[in-house]
């Protein structure tokens, strides 16, 4: 059980138990699309030997690595860790809305909307101190995006334009390009990420 604390939010994950639950998600998800690891691959610019090692409980993938699998699937990044969590209430509490901790970035992303809620998806987000992270186009084709910074300052890379944001902005993406969420500021950055189908 590993536990991040900050001034804002609690927040506790069982890694182990989640990260296995993604890793078997993940293999369903693909053997139920009828592709092969080689197909996953091509589509989605994961090696076949990562996507193995990911399947196989091997490794544990970055947010990044899991955006671009999940949309070579035609899913969300929130759709294929609320499936790993295979819960279907319409209301969850605080303490057990899931969270999920990037093991490159220590980025933490917290599932706040239950699953069975709807189009819209809510993900709150805490970004440490000096980190990046890189979606590519992909990760934004099925979705609409909005960011609302809560707490701290945002860096977001949209393509060749960089945002600058701080406490209460609220960011609509363009079409969908290469972005990038970047803290280069000394404390953590807390924001709010809401997500509807196209």
């Amino acid at each position: 059980m590993s536990t991040i604390v900050n001034r804002n939010v609690h927040y506790c994950e069982d890694v182990t138990d989640l990260s296995t639950a993604i890793a078997e998600t993940l293999h369903a998800a693909r053997q139920a699309r009828g592709l092969s690891g080689g197909v996953l691959a091509d589509r989605s610019g994961v090696s076949r030997a990562m996507i193995s090692k990911i399947e196989r409980g091997e490794t544990q993938p970055t947010a990044a690595l899991l955006a671009r699998l999940a949309a070579a699937l035609g899913m969300t990044l929130s759709e294929l860790v609320a499936q790993a969590e295979q819960d279907q209430r319409r209301l969850v509490r605080h303490p057990d809305q899931p969270t999920w901790t990037d093991p490159d970035t220590g980025y933490v992303r917290r599932a706040v909307s239950p699953i069975a809620g709807g189009p819209l998806e809510l993900v709150e987000v805490e970004l440490p101190s000096g980190a990046e992270v890189a979606f590519p186009a992909a990760a934004y084709v099925l979705t609409h995006h909005q960011i609302w910074v809560l707490a701290g300052r945002l860096t977001f890379r949209e393509g060749p334009v960089e945002h600058d944001l701080g406490a209460g902005d609220c960011l609509q993406l363009g079409p969908p390009q290469a972005c990038a969420f970047v803290n280069r500021t000394g404390e953590p950055c807390r924001y709010l990420v809401a997500l509807a189908r196209r």
